[in-house]
């Protein structure tokens, strides 16, 4: 019996979508397909509809060895921040050791890392000179106990954007999120506009004229997302990565749903959409009617 093997590795994106779309094909011309993933750790929601298909899934790789753990109240520390950020419209991962940090950041792009220095089986330290070996542009905020001087300089040696020492309010570590993600698009305004709307990045509110719009989490990180990238066309792939957390389908209509939703309110606050979607390239936020 005749087969065919596909092979999709190298760095970058894509290589999960593209297998994952060819395997759909295949399983619904009738054959039959192994869909083999060699990958460190982490699920993946695209594999579920691979399954309904009868699609037979098999993974290599994953961490199974048993680790130092972390500390309840260091978890607690944790969940507190990602619960924070999210109120705050942010999409966010969260892992509890170094390895399944490295094993996320081999898979996924951030546009920021917060890093504790104490974490069990692979150290903070650790992760962040791994990190810089192949990534240079993610950003870096580090969080430590460690005060002293000289562990603050080798932290930004190692390559660190940011050291921020514990304890520390939340308010402050999320204003030094926005100053790195903001550093990033090279905007100096707290307060991001479009014609008549605008949008505090502080407050993580959209206006209309003075008027506040009342828009989801989601929707304002899409609308966030969309001013920071003005007159350039992103992706739906774009906004899955930057918006939403490793656990989103990336099969799902939920990124559609959500953009209608937002233009709709757009359009009713402000007479015209200033979402343009471009065929074959992506959303557009421009100026104007």
């Amino acid at each position: 019996m005749e087969g065919l093997v596909h092979f999709y590795t190298g760095d970058g994106k894509g290589k999960t979508t593209a297998a994952i779309g060819l395997a759909v094909r295949a399983a619904g011309a009738g054959r039959k397909v192994v869909f083999a993933q060699f990958m460190k750790g982490m699920d993946t929601s695209e594999l579920a509809p691979l399954k309904t298909l009868g699609v037979q899934v098999v993974r290599k790789g994953t961490v199974t060895k048993l680790v130092p753990y972390m500390t309840e109240d260091e978890r607690a520390l944790c969940d507190a921040i990602a619960r924070s950020l999210r109120n705050l419209a942010y999409s966010v991962d969260c892992c509890y050791d170094g390895q399944q940090a490295l094993d996320l950041l081999d898979v996924e792009t951030f546009d920021l890392v917060v890093l504790d220095l104490n974490l069990p089986h692979v150290d903070g330290m650790t992760v962040l000179r791994q990190l810089r070996t192949t990534d240079c542009e993610t950003k870096v905020l580090v969080l430590s106990a460690r005060g002293e001087v000289s562990d603050k300089v080798a932290g930004l040696d190692a390559g660190a954007n940011d050291y921020l020492t514990k304890p520390f309010h939340l308010d402050e570590l999320a204003a030094r999120i926005r100053s790195l993600t903001l550093r990033r698009f090279t905007q100096n305004d707290v307060v991001l506009a479009c014609g008549l709307l605008s949008f505090d990045t502080k407050a993580r509110l959209a206006s209309v004229g003075g008027e506040t719009l009342s828009l989801t989490r989601k929707e304002t990180g899409i609308l966030e997302y969309l001013m920071l990238n003005q007159g350039r066309p992103v992706s739906q792939e774009e906004l899955i990565e930057h918006v939403w957390d490793s656990s989103v389908n990336s099969f799902s209509n939920a990124t559609r749903v959500h953009i209608s939703s937002l233009r709709k309110k757009l359009r009713s606050a402000l007479g015209y959409d200033p979402i343009r979607n471009r065929i074959g390239e992506g959303y557009v936020m421009e100026d104007g009617e």
